[in-house]
């Protein structure tokens, strides 16, 4: 049984937005001040992705564990080993509940066309879930997104070996005359 009226109901659903929302503002904060650059919801970019890094050609997803359906291992640490347990990151609403699994659904199949639609188009992309943003967890995963990205741009712009020839004299050193 819902706590709220329909009209609460109304207000509180209308209310949450689908930009700047707290988990990509954390995100891009981390990125420009570690100096990557990027742009916002591109829409000529498949998808409308929260950033574009085009330098990377790199497409990152921030996504709501909620909205998007997201179901994962979380870690614990118990007496210094860490123990890894299968739980839900979110739980479906009891209330309208085959709604609420239609919606996610669709919203799951939507994030995998885009993906799809990205890659085939040489895109990369990274999803970043609202459940790794966590202070304990945030430094971890904003070094994985780097990571990824600094494979990305190696992957991208990396080129042939510059093959040297075995007689120096064909080439002139930098501060050597003519």
């Amino acid at each position: 049984m819902d706590r709220l009226t329909p009209q609460q109901r109304h207000q509180t659903m209308a209310a949450i937005r689908g930009k700047n929302t707290k988990p990509e503002l954390i995100v891009r904060k981390w990125l420009w001040s570690h100096g990557y650059r990027y742009r916002l919801n591109v829409k000529s970019v498949p998808g409308k992705p929260d950033i574009v890094m085009r330098r990377f050609r790199t497409a990152i997803f921030v996504n709501g564990c909620f909205w998007h359906g997201h179901r994962v291992a979380m870690p614990q640490i118990d007496n210094g080993e860490m123990i890894i347990y299968n739980s839900e990151c979110c739980k479906i609403p009891k209330t309208n509940r085959e709604f609420w699994v239609k919606k996610i659904t669709r919203n799951q199949e939507r994030d995998q066309q885009n993906y799809r639609i990205l890659q085939e188009n040489g895109w990369y992309c990274i999803v970043v879930w609202e459940c790794q943003l966590k202070p304990k967890l945030l430094e971890h995963t904003m070094q994985q997104v780097e990571l990824q990205l600094n494979q990305n741009f190696l992957s991208i712009y990396q080129r042939k070996p510059i093959l040297f020839s075995e007689s120096e004299n064909e080439y002139l050193m930098v501060a050597e005359e003519e």
